[in-house]
């Protein structure tokens, strides 16, 4: 077992003999301990055939174990008001929990049973598909989720990032628990495991906790899976969705640079100046001076393969060609026009202002920590990434939009009479 003190001097890590990584963070000011247990693994290892197994597994976690049924895991956490959770994600998995100190040994033995000892019984797997189903079917009458999954699929083609999280009706059909069973052997495995434990605890206390229920945890022979990323060359598509709404989505989609890019801090500030809240470049323009926008922002997600840089509008039908004008003039101009230092360094205060409130709490705290490390960044990137966002320049920020801000994918959603000609006038497909 190795382990060091990283920067703060209450931040303690340790890598265990089976290749378990463990962040500890004592903070007694309440008495609460949060603590994830992030398995390095998530949709970007599924295929077309089983889009969803992996957020469908993370969700069949709390249904049961080898000695628990789902009722007595749900009695166990709120009989003493705790939170025991899961959830999945591109890049990572997750078991979530948050507790009292006292009844902390409890719930984190809990929490290694249901990710060590999954029973995916079959009648819980029926009922999680025909739930599944209904969401699924449900979120074809959301006009964003539309627009976004079509926009998404452009981008990424072949790329597992391409896939929706929840699956497909299709794959979804194809899960069975002997699927659950095979991948929750070959990916959760102790080498692939990275725990965060925030709160009222000593280092030496949450590391024993750790050592205690998955210190004999056996780190198999075979190498740990990786996930290997195709080449994406996205085509300048622009795909077309006709549904009866009062309002029309508008997309712009850039392909963007994953998180361990240069570029990665620069496009974060970008990503803040333009479509981060009421005083963003989008909303000003577009919103509050032009009156074109119902919901405009953009997003730029942060992913281990190829992100994106995504800007949306939802507008009157009427508008959707002005709207669609106005959403690749106001990224696209950063390629050669300078932002000038006072927005610049607004939109840095914004940036570093939100991340900080962002680390108020302990679960919080956990999650980020153990984020950072299953990304392959280390806990370090919590203090490295504050000084890359106040080291950006206006010229930085221009370098980036040349870099990235080309041609993009487009998905519209609205009256075919509104959006099918403007689908029509786009230029033709072709590649990046």
């Amino acid at each position: 077992m190795t382990a060091f003190l990283l920067h703060a001097p209450r931040l303690h890590r340790t890598v265990l003999a089976n290749g378990i990584t463990v962040l500890v963070l004592e903070n007694p000011v309440a008495d609460i301990i949060s603590a994830r247990l992030f398995i390095r693994t998530g949709s970007a290892f599924e295929t077309p055939q089983n889009a969803g197994l992996v957020s469908f597994l993370m969700g069949l976690l709390t249904k049961g174990t080898t000695t628990l049924s789902s009722l007595e895991i749900a009695e166990r956490v709120e009989s003493v008001g705790a939170s025991l959770s899961t959830d999945a994600a591109p890049d990572y998995s997750v078991v979530s929990l948050k507790t009292v100190s006292a009844d902390f040994e409890a719930i984190f033995s809990l929490a290694v049973s249901l990710l060590r000892d999954p029973s995916f019984p079959a009648a819980e797997i029926d009922l999680e598909q025909r739930l599944t189903l209904q969401q699924i079917r449900s979120m074809q009458e959301q006009p964003f989720t539309v627009a976004f999954n079509q926009l998404r699929q452009d981008m990424y083609g072949p790329h597992p990032y391409a896939l929706p999280a929840i699956g497909t009706e299709a794959s979804l059909a194809n899960l069975d628990q002997a699927q659950l069973f095979a991948f929750h052997q070959r990916h959760f495995r102790p080498d692939n495991l990275v725990v965060s434990i925030v709160g009222r605890i000593s280092v030496e206390a949450a590391v024993e906790q750790v050592q205690r229920r998955l210190g004999d945890w056996g780190r198999p022979e075979s190498a740990r899976p990786e996930v290997t990323f195709p080449v994406v060359n996205p085509a300048h598509t622009c795909a077309l969705a006709a549904q009866e709404t009062n309002q029309a989505i508008v997309m712009v989609g850039y392909p963007a640079a994953p998180v361990k890019h240069p570029a990665y801090a620069a496009l974060k500030v970008v990503n803040t100046y333009l479509g981060n809240g009421l005083s963003s470049r989008l909303f000003v323009e577009l919103r509050e001076k032009r009156g074109l926008a119902y919901d405009v922002s953009a997003f730029y997600p942060t992913r281990l393969g190829l992100s994106q840089f995504v800007a949306y509008m939802g507008t009157a039908p009427d508008n959707a060609a002005v709207a669609l004008a106005g959403l690749r003039h106001e990224v696209e101009r950063l390629k050669d026009t300078l932002l000038t230092e006072d927005e610049l360094q607004a939109a840095k205060n914004k940036l570093l202002g939100q991340y900080a409130l962002g680390k108020q709490t302990n679960a919080q705290l956990a999650q980020l920590l153990g984020w950072y490390e299953i990304l392959g960044l280390g806990v370090e990137f919590d203090q490295e990434f504050p000084d890359m966002v106040a080291g950006v320049t206006v010229l930085d920020a221009e370098a980036v939009a040349q870099e990235f801000f080309h041609q993009p994918c487009i998905s519209l959603l609205g009256p075919e009479a509104a959006v099918a000609p403007l689908a029509a006038a786009q230029p033709s497909p072709t590649a990046g």
